[in-house]
């Protein structure tokens, strides 16, 4: 049986992809067998009315070892 952790983390990328990719590369750097990312929330920034980048609220789920 194996049991797993969520954490909540906010990544920022140049498109959503690019966000949702970062939470998973970055929460990969320190944390073992991430398995998914489940983005609850997405923002716009915006600079001189134009979006220049997506920000992501995402939780991460990774499998504890042991």
């Amino acid at each position: 049986m194996s049991i797993a952790k969520v954490i909540e983390v906010i990544a920022e990328g140049d498109t959503l992809q690019g966000a949702i990719e970062n939470a998973a590369r970055e929460a990969s750097k320190t944390l073992k067998n991430v398995r998914s990312v489940y983005v609850e929330g997405i923002q716009g920034l915006v600079e001189n009315g134009n979006v220049t980048s997506f920000r992501v609220n995402a939780k991460v789920t990774f499998v504890l070892e042991g």
